[in-house]
């Protein structure tokens, strides 16, 4: 059984930079470690893994303890049950794909559920290419390939340092669907470092921001998108909201999804892979939302929700402002101009209508 929590209260020291925290990270599902370059989340990650040595601290994972600096513990990383995988894939060249896999297969830890080649081909679709040399693999078929190898070691927890970093958006938007299937398929509970929002937005539960060494935010990840200060990190331009919806049904032939948003009906781009009845995550972005303060009509914007305004943060830099608008059971955020807010007289408490321009589906529930 996998771990629930993993202990961390530790201090990474270089001539030119220092990493601080303490913290207690719930160990179901994916948590990412997220915040601009040079943050130290990949200094952390590698202390966790055991290749970088805190100056002091403790580092526990349920009730193993890898590392004391009071007692002197310091478990060598080949004996910490992790599987880390690098931003290179550092595969072997001179093996085919199933040559690649089998020899993480015989390096692989005793486990009670061990995992397979058979379960790491199916879940990451590598059948077509388990003959193929190293060299004739894209750059996201190559890193299908690495999760793959770092799977077979049938570690506790694994780690993952920014999979994604060295991808276009293509191929990017093409192995974020078998990164998002992982927990539910091998649930494995996972750290996942990326500067990225989107890739946070897609697939993490929690988030633990880190910036400068220290951490600035910890908590779901609903709650740490939303939130008006964390913008600095997070990014005025992809600023927004997730939210959970059901899919009610699909309509084949105008291509739509309609989905249940606590009693409000939302349309979207048909998602074929999410059947009605299902909870899936979306992502509002403050940008794709326009305010009205009376319900229009004759527009093409098909989704019109009532709400409060229940927060409004002024950019006194840029000229714009960003309104959060409490709904029946969610909040979403709107990026306005601060002349738009003057000129509609927005203040907390007052009735409007939020007009989504675009919603993204992120992933299935």
């Amino acid at each position: 059984m996998s771990a629930e929590t993993l202990s961390l209260k530790l201090r990474v020291e270089f001539p030119d930079f220092r990493l601080e925290l303490a913290e207690d990270l719930d160990l179901h599902g994916v948590t990412a470690l997220f915040g601009p370059s040079g943050g130290g989340k990949s200094t952390l990650l590698r202390a966790v893994a055991g290749f970088e040595t805190p100056l002091e601290g403790r580092i526990a994972c349920g009730q193993a303890l890898w590392f004391d600096s009071e007692t002197g513990v310091n478990v060598a990383p080949h004996r910490r049950s992790v599987g880390f995988m690098f931003q290179g894939a550092a595969l072997f060249p001179h093996l085919d794909v199933a040559g690649n896999l089998a020899f993480a297969e015989k390096r692989s830890r005793p486990a009670t559920v061990p995992v397979t080649i058979r379960d790491v081909v199916a879940a990451l679709d590598l059948e077509p290419l388990l003959g193929r040399r190293i060299a004739a693999l894209s750059g996201g078929e190559r890193q299908r390939v690495a999760l793959g190898r770092t799977l077979l070691a049938s570690p506790e927890l694994l780690l993952l340092d920014e999979p994604l970093a060295a991808l276009d958006r293509t191929r990017k938007a093409h192995i974020l669907p078998y990164l998002e299937e992982l927990p539910r398929r091998f649930r494995i509970p996972t750290v996942y470092v990326t500067h990225a929002i989107d890739e946070v937005a897609q697939l993490a539960d929690r988030v633990l921001v880190l910036a400068d060494g220290r951490v600035q935010a910890h908590g779901t990840t609903a709650s740490i998108i939303e939130r008006l200060d964390l913008q600095a990190f997070t990014g005025r331009f992809e600023a927004g909201v997730l939210v959970e919806a059901w899919v009610v049904r699909h309509e084949p032939r105008l291509r739509l999804t309609y989905l249940d948003l606590h009693g409000e009906t939302l349309t979207m781009p048909m998602v074929e892979r999410a059947p009605p009845g299902r909870a899936v995550r979306l992502r509002i972005r403050a940008r794709d939302v326009a305010i009205a303060t009376t319900r229009p009509e004759g527009l093409s914007i098909r989704n019109v929700l009532a709400g409060t305004v229940a927060e409004i943060g002024l950019e006194a830099d840029t000229g714009f402002a960003e309104v959060l608008i409490q709904l029946r059971g969610d909040r979403i955020r709107a990026r306005v101009t601060q002349a738009a807010v003057e000129d509609l007289r927005l203040e907390r408490g007052m009735t409007v209508f939020a007009l989504l321009r675009s919603v993204s589906f992120e992933r299935m529930g």
